[in-house]
C-alpha cells in the first residue's frame, strides 16, 4: 500500500442499515489512526461493512479500513496483539 497519512483528520459514517437500531452516528476523529481503531476495535463488526471513512476528499469502505488497520504502517498499538 502506498504511503498513507494516519495523522490526518477523519470522519466515520457508520453503516446506514444498522444505524436505525444503533446509537452510532457520524463521528469526527483527530486522526485516521484513531478512527480506524474505533471502527475495528470498538464498533460492532456487523457495522464495518457498509461504513465509510472519509479522509480529506477520499472515502474508504469497510474492507479498505481493515487493510489500513492491518498495514505495517498503522501507528497505534492494536488491541490483543503486539506490534512487530
Amino acid at each position: 500500500m502506498a504511503m498513507f497519512d494516519y495523522s490526518a483528520g477523519a470522519g466515520l459514517y457508520p453503516c446506514k442499515t444498522v444505524r436505525r437500531t444503533s446509537r452510532l452516528r457520524y463521528k469526527r476523529f483527530d486522526s485516521v489512526a484513531e478512527a480506524l481503531r474505533f471502527a475495528i476495535e470498538d464498533m460492532p463488526s456487523s457495522m464495518l461493512r457498509g461504513s465509510v471513512l472519509e479522509v480529506e476528499e477520499a472515502r474508504y469502505n469497510g474492507e479498505q479500513m481493515r487493510e489500513l488497520y492491518d498495514a505495517d504502517a498503522y501507528p497505534l498499538p492494536r488491541r490483543g496483539r503486539q506490534k512487530n
